[in-house]
């Protein structure tokens, strides 16, 4: 029987690779692991944690993000080329370090040209176990040499992205006084919170977890607004550091913004139309995969040789140009800002190959 998803002909779409499935028994281990492109270097991308309904919408997902990680690794100018791997959840599963060695096990099959990382539900001391069964691991705690947490990185990126955004918007990069709405102060979020209230912007911030906005409140005077009234709150800056697909339909038309700079992935719940519904309400988007590629940049130092936190910071500094970059492009070029960063990023790929 046919199935309406065809993972050949989804290959052939996206231009993956590799696709390999893994299953161990023992530990309830199962999962996917795709390597879309390595014409810039080994494959990087994080391991995603989650309860899939069925394979084939594990195996949706995971070709989906590790074709977001190519353009992503290109776009922050590193030598990595994009993967990503999904575990699938089992309720008799321990998750516990045989779990992950087990995995790891698995990465190690692959011949370095997968490398993995920390991912949603996963964590930096899963990497740990995992490290210890092969080398292709990055995020690794700080006592294993490795860089750790990378939201202060990814968050630093962020912030950078949105200065060089306001500089195309409004004339110069000041974020001093300019009202941004910050959703979701998790990790990535409550960084970036920190960088704004620095530079005197009014910031306002939602989440859904109270403890998330008491460590928030922490870093200074924020406003605090529910998240069901996001899209009705008057702002300069959206910056969505939560879920994806947060640009859509349904929210577009409500936003009251002309800058939308986050930090989460896949903003865009619909490539196309999405894109466009932006371009007609006027609002400049800094594509999520180019200003929040710190945390990419943050393995790549780990992946390269001794980890060292300030190489990490000096490389995320090329996002502000490579920000300004890109919304040139898509002034001279008539296209939208999303589709100037996913040319710049294949360009630097096409390079590569010829």
């Amino acid at each position: 029987m046919e199935h309406p998803f065809d993972p050949m002909m989804k290959m052939k779409e996206f231009g993956h690779e590799n696709v390999y499935f893994f299953n161990d028994e023992a530990t309830h281990l199962q999962g996917v692991i795709a390597i879309h492109n390595t014409a810039l270097g080994p494959a990087l991308g994080g391991t995603r944690l989650w309860t899939y309904a069925n394979s084939f919408e594990a195996l949706h997902d995971v070709l989906r993000l590790s074709r977001g990680m190519t353009y992503k690794s290109s776009a922050a100018g590193i030598n990595l080329g994009g993967g990503k791997a999904v575990i699938i959840r089992h309720p008799e599963a321990k998750y516990d370090k045989a779990y992950w060695t087990r995995y790891g096990e698995f990465v190690e099959r692959l011949g370095g040209n997968y490398i993995t990382a920390a991912d949603v539900g996963t964590k930096t001391e899963f990497m740990r176990h995992i490290a210890s069964s092969t080398s292709s691991v990055a995020g690794k705690p700080d006592d294993l040499g490795g860089g750790g947490d990378p939201s202060p990185v990814t968050a630093y990126g962020v912030y950078l992205g949105m200065k060089a955004s306001a500089k195309k918007r409004y004339g110069n990069d000041s974020l001093k006084g300019k009202k941004v709405l910050v959703q979701g102060v998790g990790q990535v979020g409550r960084y970036l919170v920190g960088h704004l209230l620095k530079e005197g912007a009014e910031v306002l911030i939602a989440d859904i977890n109270e403890g998330n906005i008491k460590k928030t409140l922490a870093l200074g005077s924020c406003q605090v607004v529910a998240p069901d009234t996001v899209y009705d709150q008057g702002m300069d800056i959206y910056a969505p550091c939560a879920l994806g697909a947060t640009l859509n339909a349904e929210t577009i038309p409500k936003l009251q913004c002309s800058i939308i700079a986050g930090g989460a992935n896949n903003q865009l719940k619909d490539e196309v139309s999405d894109v466009e519904r932006l371009q007609a309400c006027d609002i400049l988007y800094a594509p999520d995969f180019l200003i929040n590629s710190g945390g990419v940049i943050n393995c790549y130092i780990e992946v390269i040789g001794e980890y060292n936190r300030d190489k990490a910071f000096e490389g995320c500094e090329r996002i502000y140009s490579r920000t300004e970059e890109t919304l040139q492009y898509a002034s001279t070029h008539g296209v939208s800002t999303h589709d100037a960063a996913l040319a710049l990023a294949q360009e630097r790929i096409d390079k590569a190959k010829s």
